[in-house]
């Protein structure tokens, strides 16, 4: 079995349920106990997920956000965001994504994200590159920041996080600066639209398929003290000729 293609396949069919109840004046938002939202759509995508790669791995451990960890495998973790950017999705904005990550002995092998509104799917695995479509993914060449685009999901939280002299310095030094924010921001480097986002918070589902993603589409990922992990509660992806120069105000 092609890992990276039947996390695709799934992630489309997946991306499908999610459409049902996009845009839907009848859907039911449930607030959660971290004031997250979550809505029918996020748990039918998680719950088909788990149904799918339980038929194929029914040992292997899955961590998913609606549902918790479950499995006996201790090599092998899928690690699942049913609908990543709940909130732009229960406004009706179609920058939200299905997302999925194998780790295998500790260390994130493959990684898939779908958008199902834009109908783009993302996908890596370590040393055989990433794919947008179908097509290699590779990120901008850029070196300017002058010339290049910044993201990030919510503008108030990075400020928070890094402070106001950061991120004055950050965004002034760009030459576009958007919140295109959640999975999409990293999947716009990954696919060379943009030369860097700036994730604020982050849990492990958000974050996992991300670095494997953009390392193979020749980005570069470090979380904001600068180490290079998905797990360090908040992530900058960037283009190569510029990854430098926005961990030095970043990280500095």
């Amino acid at each position: 079995m092609d890992l990276r293609l039947f996390m695709e396949e799934i992630a489309r069919r997946a991306g499908d349920i999610t459409l049902k109840y996009f845009q839907s004046r009848s859907l039911e938002i449930i607030t959660k106990g971290d004031e997250s939202p979550v809505t029918r759509a996020d748990r039918e995508s998680e719950e088909y997920l788990r149904a799918r790669i339980r038929e194929h791995f029914p040992d292997d451990v899955i961590v998913g956000e609606e549902y918790g960890t479950q499995g006996s495998n201790p090599n092998r973790r899928w690690i699942l965001d049913p609908l990543d950017g709940t909130k732009s999705f229960v406004h009706g904005v179609p920058i939200y994504g299905v997302l999925i990550a194998l780790e295998e002995n500790g260390i994130i092998t493959h990684g898939v994200v779908h958008l199902p509104v834009l109908k783009e799917t993302v996908s890596a695995g370590i040393g055989k590159g990433c794919y947008w479509n179908g097509e290699r993914a590779r990120a901008s060449e850029k070196t300017s920041l002058s010339e290049s685009l910044v993201c990030t999901t919510s503008p108030s939280r990075l400020e928070q996080l890094i402070g106001r002299d950061k991120y004055d310095t950050i965004t002034q030094s760009f030459g576009l600066y958007r919140g295109w924010g959640d999975c999409w921001g990293h999947i716009l480097v990954a696919t060379g639209r943009a030369e860097a986002m700036l994730d604020a918070r982050m849990a492990i589902w958000d974050s996992a398929p991300l670095g494997v993603i953009v390392e193979e589409a020749g980005g570069v990922y470090y979380d904001f003290t600068g180490r290079k992990t998905i797990d360090g509660g908040h992530l900058a992806s960037c283009a190569p000729g510029i990854a430098d120069k926005v961990k030095e105000m970043l990280c500095a």
